[in-house]
């Protein structure tokens, strides 16, 4: 009896030891994730504010709802927010969760299909100033995203060949002791390859440090 009661206080002060790491785990990482998100937010969205806050009378484990600010007005309900306003904030939550623990390599295509040019551009300077030290391969047919680009591949769909052209930006020549000027290009027709919008006859990708 005694070797199970032993037993049974060492799972017990395993289980609470656990539980411990568990709660500080959960709130390094809200402290972390929600900081980043209302950062992230107002970089798209200047003028904004955003936050991850427990349930009224909740904790972090009870759940985390979603807070928008324009100004120093908190919104209601998300649903005051138009299409593009919460595309942008699903944006922020999905990048800062990413960026709570980087990966080296992001490939991104064509998450402002459906925002305007200036949003556009507010991600590309958030690509640039929040993730530092992570790579992206962005797709997008939007002029705003590469402002912000190292190195510009254009592709052409037209009579049938398909072309790629590499540009080194100003950003990157930079960035790179031994870069290209931005007049440097690479053609590579290929024949018979399929652009996947072959009615506008031109996409590119961008590649930012």
């Amino acid at each position: 009896r005694e070797v199970i009661e032993n037993d049974k206080a060492k799972i017990q002060a395993v289980i609470q030891e656990l539980e411990i790491k568990k709660n500080q785990a959960l709130q390094t990482t809200w402290v972390k994730v929600n900081r980043d998100f209302g950062s992230i937010f107002s970089t798209l969205l200047p003028g904004t504010s955003a936050k991850l806050d427990p349930p009224e009378g909740g904790t972090v484990l009870d759940g985390l709802e979603v807070k928008v600010a324009f100004g120093k007005v908190w919104k209601e309900s998300l649903t005051e927010l138009s299409g593009g306003q919460r595309s942008l904030l699903a944006l922020s939550l999905v990048l800062s969760l990413l960026l709570f623990k980087p990966a080296p390599m992001y490939i991104l295509d064509e998450i402002d299909a459906a925002l305007d040019l200036s949003h556009t551009q507010n991600i590309g300077t958030m690509l640039r100033t929040h993730f530092r030290d992570s790579q992206f391969i962005v797709v997008s047919l939007k002029e705003g995203m590469f402002n912000n680009a190292n190195v510009l591949f254009r592709t052409k769909f037209v009579d049938g060949v398909s072309t790629v052209t590499r540009t080194v930006t100003s950003r990157g020549a930079q960035g790179s002791s031994h870069g290209h000027s931005t007049s440097d290009k690479e053609n590579m027709p290929r024949k018979g390859a399929k652009s996947s919008n072959a009615r506008k006859g031109k996409r590119k990708t961008g590649q930012t440090a």
